[in-house]
């Protein structure tokens, strides 16, 4: 069973320098429903029969621009780790600060994220037992920050991972197979 796994592509979002806490939170919900920019993929050609894609629209999107219009499985079992602010403030602080303390909290599994590190585990390894009964030839566009915890179960499932990498940039891909 051969599995790809697609990074959504561009979006057409720009996000500002710095944000209060409420005006982060809006801003992430406004870059998860930006469409995406157009750009060519190079992802390996094979005979899949499943496509896979998050509730988000950018991997929707993507699916469409690299297949076509097909029929998508569409499951939340893929999509994005939500962001939001680490905690309530009025003064602005810079964008990076707000990506990093949030993350750095969905780590260490705190409640004022969305979704913490271990419910993402959960919710990937899901996916992959999903993957495992298909038993089918299949991509999955999905989004950066996920991909890295949906390599990772992939591999203890026993899937064979190609060129994993540090940072998925928008349109890269990896290749699982088992």
């Amino acid at each position: 069973m051969k599995v790809i796994i697609i990074r959504h592509g561009p979006v057409a979002y720009d996000w500002e320098r710095t944000y209060s806490s409420c005006e982060f939170d809006k801003a992430c919900t406004q870059y998860d429903k930006a469409p995406i920019m157009r750009m060519s993929y190079d992802i390996p050609v094979f005979n899949l029969k499943r496509v896979y894609v998050s509730t988000l629209p950018r991997s929707r999107d993507t699916a469409i621009e690299i297949f076509g219009n097909k029929d998508f499985i569409c499951t939340e079992l893929v999509s994005e780790v939500p962001l939001g602010s680490s905690f309530d403030c009025r003064m602005e602080l810079p964008l990076w600060f707000w990506n990093i303390t949030g993350r750095v909290q969905w780590f260490l599994n705190s409640n004022r994220q969305a979704e913490s590190r271990k419910e993402t585990k959960a919710r990937a390894s899901k996916f992959v037992e999903l993957l495992n009964n298909d038993d089918c030839e299949s991509v999955v566009v999905t989004h950066g920050f996920y991909m890295h915890t949906l390599v990772k179960e992939m591999q203890k499932a026993g899937f064979r991972i190609s060129k994993s990498m540090r940072n998925y940039k928008n349109g890269d891909y990896v290749v699982a197979e088992k």
